[in-house]
């Protein structure tokens, strides 16, 4: 029997973009070259060759997105900042059109009762910084805290929910050390260099937020699958413990004020990811990086089975076997992982506030002969994940809001636009937008301020 399991009164119903996933007008109005415009342009890198040049036209289109947003009855929108739009020259003279857009983009969600939260990092970094090194260069993030300051003296006045950066360890490992991300290089030291240089420049940025937003809530946010070892054998159990330190630890552990694990420094070292040590720590970086924060943002999508690359026979049998419910990307749906992933977050820092930041899937429904969207998947997807909130939250998580992604069907990095997310269809040709059955059903439980469970 179901029954309707309802949130707190103030529980904060959004959705999420990011700029170049949805923005286009890639060279309009003075925006410089962004790393992924440079990615995306460079043959091989995208599946199709896809770019986000035009992407969704939300930078023309953005009225009728905030009327659907509107629509759909969001309480918030959470959005990036394109940082080629705002410092061309990734410092120094600022781009007042890149400016006034998000000014107005504000002012536009605020007169439709929709909260903005502004991401100012989401991995569209302007190329001549990486040029200079990227963020493997201190300078970057000191490029970014000029950045920060620039935002939000604009917007500080009207936003009040701001995350510094998303998903620093994607930015890192799979544009630094694995090449399957912008810029595309395949440089482990550097990549380590960046993390530090990425959670620092976190650090720095929070006070100048604060000073320059009063009242604001103030976070990071991070991808947190949930995973587990394929089996109990120590093969397996010490590959669990390597990839835990390597995409979770290694930035909550110093964020919460523990500094880096010393196991995954001698894992880091081992392999050959630290040739001088952390000879990229200055004194003083711990303790900003520690600077207390309001919130977590987690972006949560599927389990991940680890499992030790030796023989089959030389290990023990796979214990932990997946379902074969994935999403269209290959992730399996494991709504369960969600609730255990902000359990032992919270157990284990303790932070004040958890927000899901991200959370979504993948599948590719088309419109039907009735020209409506019936992703019967996707609302199943969602209402089981919400269920999952509905629990942490039960055993006493502070959670305090939920962001679908993602709004619209986009282009999803390294993938191009062959998986579709979006609680909005987007039709990449003429720029159609319908509405899915799965927007319509999260509006009615944004509207219900529960869920089916």
């Amino acid at each position: 029997m179901t029954s309707l399991k309802t949130f707190p009164a103030d529980f904060l119903w959004g959705a999420a973009t990011s700029s170049y996933q949805i923005e286009g007008a890639w060279d309009a109005d003075g925006k410089s070259e962004s790393i992924w415009d440079r990615f995306s342009h460079t043959p091989g890198k995208v599946k199709n060759g896809d770019t986000g040049d035009v992407a969704c036209d939300h930078y023309h289109r953005w009225p009728e997105d905030i009327a659907l947003m509107r629509q759909m009855g969001l309480k918030a929108y959470r959005f990036s900042i394109a940082w080629p739009r705002i410092l061309p020259a990734g410092r120094g003279k600022v781009n007042q059109a890149g400016l006034d857009f998000y000014s107005r983009l504000v002012d536009g969600l605020l007169e439709a009762g929709i909260d903005p939260m502004v991401t100012l990092f989401h991995w569209d970094l302007p190329q001549i910084l990486e040029d200079e090194g990227g963020f493997a260069s201190r300078t970057t993030a000191e490029a970014f805290v000029e950045l920060t300051d620039v935002v939000s003296r604009k917007l500080g006045d009207r936003v009040k929910f701001w995350a510094t950066h998303n998903e620093p360890a994607v930015h890192a490992y799979l544009g630094y050390a694995m090449g399957v991300h912008a810029p595309g290089l395949k440089d482990y030291p550097k990549a380590a260099r960046c993390t530090h240089h990425l959670l620092l420049s976190h650090g720095w940025a929070v006070p100048v937020i604060r000073a320059n937003s009063a009242g604001a809530k103030v976070g990071m946010v991070l991808n947190v699958g949930y995973s587990q070892p394929a089996s109990h054998s120590p093969a397996d159990m010490e590959a669990y413990r390597f990839g835990q330190g390597m995409w979770l630890r290694w930035f909550t552990d110093p964020l919460y004020g523990r500094g880096y694990p010393g196991d995954t420094v001698a894992d880091f070292t081992a392999l050959g990811a630290l040739p001088n040590g952390l000879d990229f720590v200055q004194p003083g970086d711990m303790a900003a990086i520690a600077t207390p924060t309001d919130y977590l943002g987690i972006n949560y999508y599927a389990r991940h089975l680890t499992r030790a690359e030796i023989p089959e026979e030389q290990n023990l049998p796979v214990e932990v076997v997946q379902s074969d419910e994935m999403t269209d990307i290959g992730w399996e749906v494991f709504p369960e992982g969600l609730s255990r992933v902000l359990t032992q977050l919270y157990l284990t820092y303790h932070m004040p506030a958890l927000y899901v930041t991200e959370n979504g899937a993948s599948y590719a429904t088309p419109p039907s002969a009735d020209g409506a969207v019936h992703d019967e998947r996707r609302t199943s997807y969602l209402q089981r994940h919400l269920a999952a909130c509905q629990r942490a939250i039960e055993a006493g998580v502070p959670l305090k809001g939920y962001f679908c992604w993602s709004l619209f069907d986009n282009f999803e990095w390294a993938e191009g636009f062959d998986q579709r997310f979006g609680l909005i269809w987007v039709d990449f040709a003429t720029q159609q937008r319908i509405l899915k059955d799965s927007a319509l059903w999260y509006s009615r439980t944004i509207a219900l301020n529960g869920v089916l469970a």
